[in-house]
């Protein structure tokens, strides 16, 4: 037992930790006291530098510990390493701090699993898609399986922000526009991360992102300013924030954007009066990259130990890799301008994560390089990843039934694109540690799911995704003429999404709108698979292709995933989270918007003195909720148990779902509702309940939704969250923009 004794605490430090007899308020527990015994060992030093996160130069073969940081390891000045992974690096790094250290506190290890460790799913946008819950509880169970499985004890991750804006880069890393299904997604995606035991071996502790309202940013320009009112920060932005929170995430991370004026990681209003005060969060609260240092260049502090104090005051209790707490915190307190008491309640904190994450027990329990090489990639994983990318995918059009390509039938298909063979980007941004060599293509997708069959494929990549080359052209062209059928696949290089990836025009790149115009003027079908990270502007695709699907970043698996749904395999349920516009001129185009007191008319254009644009209609180009499928799905007029309730009671409404066309499929059934008059105006729709149904061709189920006050409930201008007398519309559909067959009730 060698390795255990250098990592061991001090006998004093074990007895403080074990006899201390502190005591403290109601639900103080017995890791409280273990923190607090140990923080009275601590010196100031050793104090802010739990508060510290240090980031390492990181390789294919380990983490790489630069020589800045390797004295403050030795001290016991680290809190946090950020980037170091796989179980070789990262023991490298937790035994300088174990060996050398004074306490010997262990170091906790944060990397970016956004959507995947080793084994990638697909982006969060498209994972969303698939509306199911328990798949994305699962998605993440098994990215934190295999990232503690490389020493990884903290993602950052999930990113929450309600998102309406797809030039904004980081729309990949979301769940869409809605903030009752994006507060759904938030709380399973935390519940997947951390488990029901942070204690376990298999389990991280998540850390929800960005607090608050940074997918608002001004003209989806990355860092952006952020403006609103407190009304639509309540209750748009904040509720996936808050559902983590009431789901236990075990930290949060402030967002780079201001809001009113106060940049997030210096907004006590933000971290300390809502998210500590009002919701009684109590995990540790952590800056972005640089945030603490960022609050000089926005001019809220003259030089960065202002920013370190302003950001102290206002809640951050860990400052990441900016090292301004290390620099500059110890003379802050000297000279009053904080305080002792905030700096032992922000270690209390950043430890008490520690014990619950076992680290204090063996910082070495996630150091296991036998579990790691048994536990990365596993077959049961990547089938998993096959599955939930394939139900990610969305069918956006199918005219004449051109989708699926019948494994039974005889043709020649054109595989035209450069998606075709294109590996790189099919993890998209934020991959982990995900290896994209290893990436099934389209092209080896399809050509294994129609081996032995009469299909046969030609293939010519006919551009690049960035350039406007065209000098491909003419082979693209010879394939299209010698086949039945043209499957395009085109979309972004993985780099044009993500982080400080913002667009102005969101249009297919480079020459692959040309490409597509001169494959539908041969006279073929012609069938677009988009890989994206975010919802395009494809109406002119729309105008003139067969069909669109729309595959975002599937995965490892998304070759295999995308040949599942073209071939009919699987029959596509995937439902919209995000609108796509017609045009960057709609911007932010979303479901759930207000009416004006001049609304104009669906599909109205032209100078009618309303709220509408000459040139284009208002509605987006494809709405929040929209998904084809290869059957056809209808819905019955809504039958309600009553028409009006009041305050304790509810009404039962339900509605007949009929599968008529030709397939076994599935269907996302919605329930929207909309308060007609209201003390502050209401959207004109709003998600409020769904149900994802399996039914066999001929089928017919009813669904039954309840209604009670928390549905119709939101906040008044005295920022009180109840419900008020009056008339309510409600919809049970299959989109946003299906308005078919309304019901009433009241509220008394």
């Amino acid at each position: 037992m060698k390795v255990a004794k250098q990592w061991r605490l001090t006998a004093a430090v074990l007895a403080a930790i074990a006899f201390g007899g502190c005591t403290g308020p109601v639900g103080y527990d017995d890791t409280d006291r273990k923190v607090d015994s140990l923080l009275k060992q601590m010196t100031l030093d050793e104090k802010i530098g739990q508060m510290s996160q240090f980031s390492c130069n990181w390789d294919v073969t380990g983490a790489i510990m630069p020589d800045d940081y390797r004295e403050y390891l030795r001290k016991g000045m680290v809190g946090s390493i950020l980037n170091g992974y796989t179980v070789a690096g990262i023991r490298l790094l937790q035994s300088e701090a174990l060996e050398h250290s004074r306490l010997k506190i262990p170091v906790l290890f944060g990397y970016d699993v956004v959507h995947g460790y080793r084994t990638i799913f697909p982006i969060p946008l498209g994972e969303s898609c698939t509306w199911d819950l328990e798949l994305m509880r699962r998605s993440a169970a098994i990215a934190a399986e295999e990232a503690a499985a490389g020493g990884i004890n903290w993602t950052f991750a999930p990113m929450v922000d309600i998102t309406r804006d797809p030039r904004w880069g980081r729309v990949m890393e979301g769940a869409g526009e809605d903030p009752y299904l994006g507060s759904l997604i938030a709380r399973a995606r935390v519940e997947g991360f951390q488990g029901g035991d942070l204690g376990s071996t298999k389990t991280v502790l998540a850390c929800t992102k960005h607090f608050a309202a940074y997918g608002a940013a001004e003209a989806g320009r990355d860092y952006n300013t952020t403006d609103m009112s407190e009304h639509t920060l309540r209750e748009v932005y904040l509720p996936p924030f808050r559902a983590t929170a009431e789901a236990g995430v075990g930290s949060l991370m402030a967002s780079f954007n201001e809001i009113g004026g106060i940049p997030a990681t210096a907004n006590r209003h933000l971290m300390t009066d809502i998210l500590r005060g009002e919701w009684g969060f109590g995990g540790i609260l952590v800056s972005d990259y640089t945030g603490i240092n960022e609050l000089v260049p926005h001019g809220i502090a003259a030089d960065e130990k202002e920013a370190g104090e302003k950001a102290l005051n206002a809640g951050i209790d860990m400052d990441m890799t900016g090292a301004v707490y290390m620099k500059y915190l110890r003379r802050s307190l000297d000279e009053g301008r904080v305080s002792l008491r905030q700096i032992d309640d922000a270690v209390r904190r950043i430890l008490r994560q520690k014990f619950l994450l076992g680290l204090f027990d063996d910082p070495y329990r996630y150091l296991d390089s036998l579990r790691e090489r048994e536990t990365l990639g596993k077959p049961e994983f990547r089938a998993k990843a096959r599955e939930i990318a394939a139900r990610s995918i969305v069918l956006l059009k199918n005219d004449g039934g051109v989708l699926p390509l019948d494994p039974g039938s005889r043709m020649t298909v054109a595989l035209v694109g450069p998606m075709v063979s294109e590996r790189a980007s099919l993890n998209g941004a934020w991959a982990g540690s995900g290896v994209r060599e290893e990436s099934v293509t389209l092209l080896e997708g399809l050509t294994k799911r129609y081996a032995g069959t009469a299909i046969r494929f030609i293939t010519a990549a006919g551009c690049d995704l960035t350039t406007d080359d065209q000098s491909g052209f003419a082979e693209a062209v010879t394939a299209a003429r010698q086949a039945d059928i043209v499957v395009a696949a085109m979309g972004e290089h993985y780099d044009w999404s993500g982080e400080t990836a913002s667009r102005s025009d969101i249009t297919l790149p480079g020459a692959q709108r040309d490409l597509l115009r001169t494959l539908e003027s041969t006279g073929k079908p012609v069938v677009l698979v988009v890989l994206s990270g975010r919802p395009l502007d494809l109406s002119w695709e729309d105008a003139h292709l067969e069909a669109i699907v729309e595959a975002w970043y599937p995965g490892t698996t998304a070759g295999d995933a995308i040949a599942d749904v073209l071939s009919g395999d699987y029959n596509p349920s995937g439902k919209l989270t995000m609108s796509f516009p017609r045009s960057v001129g709609q911007i932010p185009v979303y479901y759930n918007h207000k009416n004006t007191g001049r609304p104009a008319a669906p599909g109205q254009t032209g100078r009618h003195y309303r709220s509408n644009y000459l040139d284009i209609v208002n509605e987006p180009l494809y709405a929040f909720g929209h998904g084809l499928s290869y059957t056809t799905f209808e819905i019955s007029e809504p039958t309600l148990d009553r028409d009006t309730f009041s305050k304790g009671g509810r009404i039962t409404v339900s509605a007949r779902v009929s599968n008529t066309g030709g397939r076994d499929g599935e269907v996302v059934v919605q329930l929207y509702i909309r308060d007609m008059a209201a003390s502050v105006t209401r959207p004109v729709k709003e998600l409020k309940g769904f149900r994802k149904i399996a039914l066999r061709k001929g089928e017919v189920q009813t669904v039954t939704f309840e209604i009670s006050e928390r549905e119709i409930a939101f906040l008044n201008a005295d920022f009180v969250r109840r419900p008020e007398a009056g008339e309510f519309r409600l919809w049970i559909a299959q989109s946003s923009d299906d308005d078919g067959r309304p019901a009433t009730f009241h509220y008394e």
